[in-house]
């Protein structure tokens, strides 16, 4: 319980893996590796944000929402493998930016996921990742979290 206590320190709170939107389940785990879903922003089921980042959210507001869909998708990977303790390495982390036109600073939003997961994990938490910028994405969401976690 190492790494939920670290959450808990960071004044955070680990929740239940979000429930489906669709047709999928929010991780699998398959050998050494989760693979989770997309994670949304939501905090106790609903979307902290709607909008595009660049237009009516800024990129601090960007940020926190790709914190808060990393955070999900660790509850995702505890849901599917019991503890967060067995998380040996954070490997990739994709993001998806609702962006509007013009807007070119999406690294800066994923920045959000990617630096708490070295908060929490340390060196485990660093990672590869890509930060892509969309028109549109589910429900109005500003961002979409996945990642790929080594386990033990």
């Amino acid at each position: 319980m190492e790494i939920e206590e670290r959450i808990r320190d960071l004044g955070l709170e680990l929740p239940e893996a979000p429930k489906p939107v669709g047709s999928y389940v929010p991780a699998v785990h398959s050998g050494n590796y989760v693979f989770t879903s997309g994670q949304l922003p939501f905090v106790r089921g609903e979307l902290k944000a709607r909008g595009k980042v660049g237009s009516n959210l800024t990129v601090e507001e960007g940020y926190e929402c790709a914190r808060i869909a990393a955070l999900n998708c660790l509850a995702a990977v505890k849901s599917v493998v019991g503890a967060l303790d067995r998380v040996r390495r954070i490997v990739r982390v994709t993001g998806f930016i609702n962006s509007a036109p013009g807007f070119e600073e999406q690294p800066k939003v994923l920045n959000g996921a990617s630096d708490l997961l070295v908060e929490i994990f340390g060196e485990r938490g660093k990672h590869s990742r890509l930060a892509i910028g969309t028109n549109e994405l589910p429900l109005g969401t500003p961002v979409e979290v996945e990642m790929i976690v080594e386990v033990q």
